[in-house]
């Protein structure tokens, strides 16, 4: 139980983390979307995603050439389900994720040049 409250705990001790889960929160998002949105290099975006995968708190769904990745409906622990539904309330007035949020919206793997295509 404790080695996974402390993997729960770490993935969301990384500010990028966290705007990779509030970005989710709004839709399903591609590695390259999620790059785009961020500012962040690919394999930064895919580190950072496979440590909140592992943690249970987002999952992959190949989709074609694609992997997308959402929130689960239900988390796999009590840990991640928690800080997944406090997520939703926490941080929807912060300037940085609301521009982020909004910014987001703008992205779209089919305008997007590099590995999306």
């Amino acid at each position: 139980m404790l080695k996974t409250y402390l993997k729960v705990m770490k993935a969301l001790a990384d500010g990028n983390r966290v705007k990779i889960i509030k970005l989710l929160q709004r839709r399903e998002m591609c590695v390259c979307e999620l790059r785009a949105a961020l500012g962040l290099a690919q394999p930064s975006v895919s580190k950072h995603l496979r440590i909140l995968e592992e943690a249970g708190l987002v999952e992959g769904r190949k989709e074609g050439p694609w992997v997308n990745y959402r929130l689960p409906d239900r988390a796999d622990s009590l840990y991640a389900d928690r800080m997944q539904s406090c997520l939703r309330e926490w941080l929807n007035d912060d300037r940085d994720i609301l521009h982020l949020v909004r910014q987001s919206g703008r992205v779209d793997r089919s305008t997007l040049t590099g590995s999306c295509r």
